[in-house]
């Protein structure tokens, strides 16, 4: 029976605390991770940490320097980075600057909160020099090892799992269940206020078209919240501007994303991480090709799913079902394995490697000498010199801070987001606006 490990969490959003925090709990069973929070534009409110669907203490904020101060002193065994790849990558160097040599070092987790569709090369290498990289599906782990492989890095870190929050009871339709239509909406995807009026309208359409059936618009965030992606064109404010309005059958919700699947009879979206939570438990799933099929909206992941689909198509009754083939290699549904435990393999080594006396150095791929350009400024983004150590000036860990400044300065953290916030969502979209005339 193996020990009980101490593991950590850090984490930059609500989404990938999410992430990370399951993935550990899938690492470590029967043990509660401590959580940080990595300080930034998209550190969740406690109404989002609420949302996530993980009952936890409240993670504690910290900076990158800080994280580092903390895992030196508390000793933990496994280290879950639920992060950003230059996050990641800052700390990896972190962790490198703290232990040079061979030595007893916490294992090093990391992989992606869901469907990889953008910057593949560039995420991967900036996660490359973790223990473990976990890749969500069999079709992921093939792509990861090839980047790796294409570059001449180690790729034996990674290794196959799934998402750990894939789960829920199977998708039943009965007589008495209501007709329940959720358009799962991202911050990021589409980015322009004509395409996401355009969604938004197509919701309300489908919603006219179809009194008898309830239309859920599942938004991320409110307004003045940052999520994993930033997002600049809130659906609530759309909403406020749609001619005619919502119909009375069609709403904007809030809430736990297990919980709304719970009654959902059809899920659409455009590329959300949703669409496979949805696929797992056999509800109807339809991506959306009205605005085409495009890398930059990663509709594009779901070529051969059989789930693209119009609004159109939609409204004529469409409820596309997953082709059986794509959904065993993206580890979803019954291609998860039917009584296997997809965290096995990864768990296993996590055991191995903390059986271990010590670890050698981490030895991520980006160095000096690898990306003297690149790498340099990275770590300067998060206070660390190039050698991975904390700058001078960088934040001092909290415990050598009196509790009035502690206090003070989290007082003008929030309102220099509150400030940013306002820029991004107000005041950006009028200078852009200036800027067309």
């Amino acid at each position: 029976m193996p020990e009980a490990k101490r593991v950590a969490v850090l984490a930059d959003s609500d989404t990938r605390w999410k992430w990370g925090a399951l993935t550990a709990r899938r690492l470590a069973p029967d043990q509660d991770p401590t959580g940080y929070l990595l300080r930034g534009r998209a550190t969740p409110t406690a109404r989002q940490l609420g949302e996530v669907g993980v009952e936890a203490a409240r993670p504690t904020e910290v900076t990158c320097a800080e994280f580092l101060a903390e895992i030196e002193r508390e000793s933990y065994d496994v280290v879950v980075l639920a992060l950003v790849g230059g996050a990641v990558q800052a700390v990896l160097h972190g962790v490198r600057a703290l232990w040079p040599a061979p030595a007893r070092r916490p294992v090093l987790v990391t992989g992606y909160v869901g469907v990889v569709y953008e910057k593949l090369a560039d995420g991967l290498l900036l996660r490359h020099g973790a223990d473990l990289v976990l890749a969500n599906s069999r079709a992921d782990a093939e792509r990861f090892r090839g980047v790796y492989a294409g570059v001449g890095a180690d790729a034996s870190a990674v290794t196959g799992t799934t998402l750990p929050f894939l789960a829920g009871a199977r998708y039943e339709p009965v007589g008495t269940r209501a007709r329940t239509v959720v358009f799962a909406v991202q911050p990021s995807v589409p980015q322009n206020k004509a395409e996401r009026g355009y969604l938004l309208g197509r919701a309300a359409r489908h919603a006219r078209l179809h009194p008898e059936r309830e239309v859920l618009v599942k938004l991320r965030s409110k307004p003045g919240e940052h999520t994993t992606h930033l997002e600049e064109l809130p659906y609530q404010k759309l909403a406020e501007k749609l001619p005619g309005g919502l119909p009375a059958n069609c709403r904007l919700v809030y809430g736990n994303m297990g919980e709304v699947l719970d009654r959902t009879d059809l899920l659409v979206t455009v590329s959300s991480t949703a669409a496979l939570e949805s696929l797992h438990r056999g509800i109807p799933t339809a991506v959306l090709t009205d605005l085409g099929i495009r890398e930059a909206l990663g509709n594009h992941h779901f070529l051969g799913s059989g789930c693209l689909a119009s609004w159109d198509e939609i409204d004529a009754g469409a409820l596309p079902a997953g082709d059986p083939a794509w959904l065993a290699a993206q580890g979803v549904g019954a291609g998860a394995g039917a009584g296997e435990d997809p965290f096995e393999a990864a768990r296993a080594r996590v055991d191995e490697l903390c059986a271990r006396a010590e670890l050698p150095p981490v030895a991520p791929y980006y160095t000096t000498t690898t990306a003297p350009g690149y790498l340099p400024g990275i770590l300067a983004r998060h206070h660390l010199a190039p050698d991975g150590t904390p700058l001078p000036g960088a934040p001092r860990p909290a415990g050598q801070e009196s509790r009035l400044r502690r206090h003070l300065r989290a007082h003008l953290r929030e309102a220099a987001r509150g400030a940013y916030r306002h820029g991004v969502q107000r005041v950006a979209p009028v200078i852009r606006r200036l800027g067309e005339l």
